[in-house]
């Protein structure tokens, strides 16, 4: 998986940190700004490389009031809790709403490389719900999900490929693309699309994608987290979808391990 873009790089603090060789940051491609109240579930993960300050580096999704679903990807190399931090409540990245501190980091004991590309991230603190923080709705195993459904991405990463992070929560538009198709295409560079991840995009047309930064955040259908942003190559490309952590095919193990 080494074509791909990991959302975990922070080049432009010029730090080199090693990540799941599955893809580079994501961020959102072609959306607009929303509003924290629209997606009450959205959490802003903040990592601290000096102990001291906190910058914006993945996303997740409450799921209740004490665990957020994220990429696994996100923690493999940086698995100390004391330096993760979860923003909820706000529309902004970097400040507003909440901060709690971090408790526990559960990646899937598969994940390699981009595979199995899920975590949960538990506080120490409970959550206080309101309007702007609120536990979402999670796909459950049975799920029905077809091709060319329309799903909406949402995070805080960077709004164009090799561009700057979004300081404002941004959302867009895309479809599910078919997993044969998907699978067909990423042949191409090498890389094997598996039962347990879930292709969208704007397939031949582009423009419309997560990137760095989105690592982690959801993927909805109808308000449904069916997916965690997990890579893809480059960002927003006519011919290589983004490529999501399937929420269906892990419900179990989500449901033991929030």
């Amino acid at each position: 998986m080494s074509t791909m873009r990991i959302s975990l790089l922070i080049l432009a603090l010029g730090l080199a940190v090693v990540a799941a060789g599955h893809r580079n940051p994501q961020r959102i491609v072609g959306g607009s700004e929303t509003t924290i109240s629209e997606y009450p579930f959205s959490v802003s993960l903040l990592y601290s490389f000096d102990s001291t300050a906190f910058i914006q580096l993945c996303g997740g999704t409450i799921l209740n009031n004490r665990s957020i679903l994220s990429a696994g990807h996100c923690f493999y190399y940086l698995d100390l809790e004391y330096r993760w931090r979860s923003r909820v409540g706000s529309t902004y990245a970097n400040s507003g709403g909440v901060v709690h501190s971090t408790s526990r980091i559960i990646i899937h004991p598969e994940h390699r490389e981009g595979r199995h590309d899920i975590a949960i991230l538990q506080v120490t603190s409970a959550f206080a719900f309101n309007d702007n923080v609120r536990p979402a709705s999670i796909a459950g195993v049975n799920y029905n999900l077809r091709d060319n459904e329309v799903v909406w991405a949402i995070g805080w990463g960077n709004i164009y490929h090799g561009g700057p992070a979004s300081e404002v929560l941004r959302h867009v538009q895309i479809w599910t693309i078919n997993q044969n198709k998907c699978r067909e295409l990423y042949a191409h560079v090498d890389v094997y699309i598996e039962d347990y991840m879930l292709c969208s995009g704007w397939l031949d047309v582009g423009g419309r994608d997560q990137c760095s930064g989105d690592s982690g955040s959801p993927l909805l259908h109808n308000n449904v987290v069916v997916g965690v942003c997990s890579g893809g190559l480059e960002c927003a490309n006519p011919r290589y979808p983004g490529i999501n952590t399937r929420v269906s095919y892990y419900s179990t193990w989500i449901q033991s391990n929030a």
